[in-house]
């Protein structure tokens, strides 16, 4: 018969298997954070369409109208800071 001690050792394949989700959280946390920083200094970003000039070009350069995305800004309300928007004035109303 033989009998196993009581140790504390473990597997270091466990270790990893433990190891990986809490970095994948850390990462994901870190990125939130990163963006709701961003989001606070710089609400706005370019435009997607018109990449942030308000306008739309003919093929030789002239002003062929102003973007409808933007309404001529050449901004956009970033998402994240939508979001906190529409949290900041659910909540604000219950007060």
């Amino acid at each position: 018969m033989t009998f196993l001690a009581a140790t504390a050792t473990t597997d270091p394949a466990t270790n990893i298997a433990t190891l990986l989700p809490l970095a994948g959280i850390l990462a994901v946390t870190l990125w939130a954070l990163g963006y709701a920083a961003a989001c606070a200094t710089s609400p706005f970003a370019r435009c997607n369409r018109c990449g942030g000039r308000g306008k739309t070009l003919t093929a030789r350069g002239h002003l062929k109208r102003f973007c409808r995305r933007c309404k001529g800004t050449g901004l956009r309300l970033r998402w994240g800071r939508r979001l906190f928007n529409a949290l900041h004035h659910f909540f604000g109303a219950a007060r």
